[in-house]
């Protein structure tokens, strides 16, 4: 099992961790909090109007401006968390130029997805009223199917080279582990994780024809071929267990539940507020306040989810190879190498946790 120091070390990083994400939330919420009281958002809203009084336009230039402000305001938090922090506990490989570059990029991607979906949004608010959470609910199922369908080939690749796995025993292993699954060979590829960091991490993604097995580069030199088919095998129980397709309809139920409450929430909060109209553009801070805490409210029942099917993939996976010990051996090693908290709070996990503990799988697997 894992030794003391390392337990030490990795109870330490995923508190600093916790905290973090703790701090940034709460810190959200006082600053649009402070935003509405403060009256700084009809201050802000009359200053766009007066640059260009066309309601989209205007909206756009609002929500360029304050996620500008509050790009200011958190970039010293995120490159402790994501810069210093990964670089203090010996986890990134990343230079400053490379964070930087990445920040870049994740910007640049959330303005491609995320201006649309503000304009559709806008546009649904004035013309739905108070039932904008159900066309809206439409859209964002929508659009998660279509981004299920492209990130594999388009979003992912704009931040990792994925590449062919080039190790011709590995293939091998790879084509008769889907044979005794009984399924087609599917994509099977990795992607350079180690530009960035020296954790592990694989993934099932896409749909239809662009679904595929991703693996890390930093798995598949550091781990042995049985290991990596213990890992391809775990993927693979999520495409047999159909979980991502189970996933985009689950998240549609939470995103309709989440909209439908944000929905009762903002209209009072509106009317206690004195703003005439639920898209007045200072009025939207409050959406977003209203939006923030049902999910934090919900979220925990996805995470539960979650780990669920971590478990049904795992119970796959080890009747697929056979490998029980075999299967438990690599996730303590996977465990290490990326500094998990083996056995977390239970509060926490409940609240934090997509995958089950450490300690909680292993149990699980003992118990097949």
């Amino acid at each position: 099992m894992l030794s003391d120091k390392y337990e030490d070390r990795s109870k330490e990083y995923n508190r600093i961790k916790i905290l973090v994400s703790i701090s940034k939330t709460a810190l959200s919420f006082i600053l649009l909090i402070v935003f509405i009281v403060a009256r700084w958002s009809i201050r802000l809203e009359q200053f766009v109007i007066s640059l260009n009084s066309n309601d989209y336009i205007a909206l756009i230039l609002f929500v360029a401006i304050a996620l500008i402000i509050l790009t200011i305001i958190f970039l010293p938090i995120d490159f402790y968390e994501e810069y210093l922090l990964e670089h203090k506990y010996n986890l990134s490989n990343q230079n400053i130029f490379g964070w930087i570059n990445d920040k870049l990029k994740g910007a640049l991607i959330g303005g491609v997805i995320g201006l649309p979906l503000i304009l559709i949004f806008y546009w649904i608010l004035q013309n739905f009223g108070n039932l904008w959470w159900l066309p809206f609910g439409v859209v964002t199922f929508l659009f998660s199917v279509l981004l299920a369908r492209i990130a594999p080939v388009v979003l992912i690749p704009f931040f990792y080279q994925i590449t062919p796995i080039e190790n011709d025993l590995i293939n091998d292993r790879i084509k008769e582990l889907f044979k005794n699954a009984g399924v087609e060979v599917e994509c099977v590829m990795k992607f350079n994780m180690s530009k960035n960091t020296r954790k592990i991490n694989a993934a099932f993604t896409g749909l239809g024809k662009a679904k595929r097995i991703l693996l890390s580069d930093t798995l598949l030199e550091n781990y042995s071929p049985q290991q990596i088919i213990t890992v391809i095998a775990h993927e693979l129980g999520h495409y047999k267990k159909k979980h991502l397709i189970k996933n985009i309809f689950i998240a549609a139920v939470f995103s309709f539940t989440s909209f439908y409450l944000t929905a009762a929430f903002y209209a009072k909060a509106v009317e206690w507020f004195g703003f005439e109209n639920i898209y007045r553009l200072a009025a939207l801070p409050l959406l977003l306040i209203c939006m923030g805490f049902i999910f934090i409210v919900l979220t925990p029942a996805m995470n539960l989810i979650s780990r669920k099917y971590e478990h049904e993939a795992d119970e796959f996976a080890i009747k697929l190879t056979g490998g029980k010990d075999e299967f438990i051996s690599t996730l303590i090693s996977l465990t290490e190498q990326n500094l998990a908290d083996k056995e977390p709070l239970p509060l926490v996990e409940w609240l934090f946790y997509t995958h089950p503990s450490l300690k909680k799988r292993i149990g699980y697997i003992e118990k097949l």
